[in-house]
């Protein structure tokens, strides 16, 4: 940040008076410009047919990772809940509706600073398209995810605790909530000679 939002001066790096971190400070109105983790939302939709449970996944078409493959989830807007983010990214990247679930997953990726939650959820119907982020949305059982293709790690952080509990449901358990810090980046896989 170089410039004020509120009187356009420029900024300062300094601790504000009773606080403990670096913000950007404008010498000039006094607004201290807070940072903050953004807060990326998504789901987990499955289909249940003839017993067999498919998860849908996105192909993405932006960057970063274009053309790996994700769960349906982007950045939280102001004005929404958590809930709704999930419901409106499902619908904007698959082209999916879907009735919400128990929150499943909160992910801390603190080196990008976010936090991810996924809830879990399940596909109304199966009249599902690729939005405008998304090259191709598909259902994948769990021998079937592209796993070395995936595009985050909290994809599949997520991904392996949803088919860990789905034994442990099946068995007569539930599903759990869980937390995950993510520590690093996910490096890209190594292309054979």
């Amino acid at each position: 940040m170089k410039f004020c939002s509120e009187c356009a001066h420029p900024v300062t790096v300094a601790i504000p008076e009773g606080d403990n971190r670096p913000r950007f400070v404008c010498t000039n109105c006094g607004t201290i410009h807070y940072q903050n983790p953004k807060m990326v939302i998504g789901s987990i939709p499955v289909w249940e047919q003839d017993g067999e449970l498919k998860v849908l996944l996105c192909k993405r078409a932006i960057e970063p990772r274009y053309g790996y493959w994700t769960l349906p989830a982007g950045f939280m807007e102001n004005g929404e809940t958590t809930s709704a983010a999930a419901a409106r990214e499902t619908e904007e990247e698959a082209g999916a509706n879907v009735e919400l679930g128990n929150l499943f997953t909160l992910l801390n990726v603190v080196h990008v600073h976010q936090v991810h939650l996924f809830y879990l959820a399940r596909l109304v119907d199966l009249d599902f398209a690729p939005g405008i982020e998304s090259l191709d949305v598909q259902l994948f059982s769990e021998n079937e995810i592209p796993w070395s293709d995936l595009a985050f790690p909290t994809i599949r952080t997520t991904l392996e605790l949803f088919f860990a509990d789905q034994h442990k449901v099946r068995a007569g358990g539930t599903y759990g909530f869980h937390t995950h810090d993510i520590v690093g980046p996910m490096r890209a896989p190594v292309q054979p000679d």
